[in-house]
């Protein structure tokens, strides 16, 4: 099965979305990432979402929850890499992504981690 990979630098953990999700790979992402957090005792998470142009619904909201399961497990998350369509899209079907910070890229993503203290 594929599988996306989970970076650790130092107490932050990226990822990098560079393949057209699936809701499969979409939940074994969500699993996985939430058992690194635990593993590594992450305090933050970059998910890098640059490579994809589109994102549905499904998609949108397993963002949303991995990062409330993230903030539960004592992590912030940071959305990098949004492409414009993906902001409008998500806007328009009214997934608000609550408890998800952004930024424009991984150094800004890294950067908002670290003024929070993490």
């Amino acid at each position: 099965m594929d599988r996306i990979p989970i970076l650790k630098m130092g107490n932050l953990l990226l990822v990098t979305i560079q393949v057209d999700m699936h809701d499969r790979l979409a939940m074994t992402l969500q699993d996985d990432l939430t058992a690194r957090i635990v593993k590594d005792r992450a305090r933050g998470v970059l998910i890098d979402i640059s490579a994809l142009d589109i994102v549905d619904s499904f998609i949108g909201r397993m963002i949303s929850n991995t990062a409330s399961m993230a903030r539960i497990l004592d992590a912030s998350t940071v959305l990098v890499g949004m492409q414009p369509a993906v902001a409008i899209t998500l806007v328009e079907l009214g997934l608000r992504l609550e408890g998800v910070r952004t930024a424009l890229n991984v150094d800004q993503g890294i950067k908002l981690l670290k003024r929070s203290g993490i």
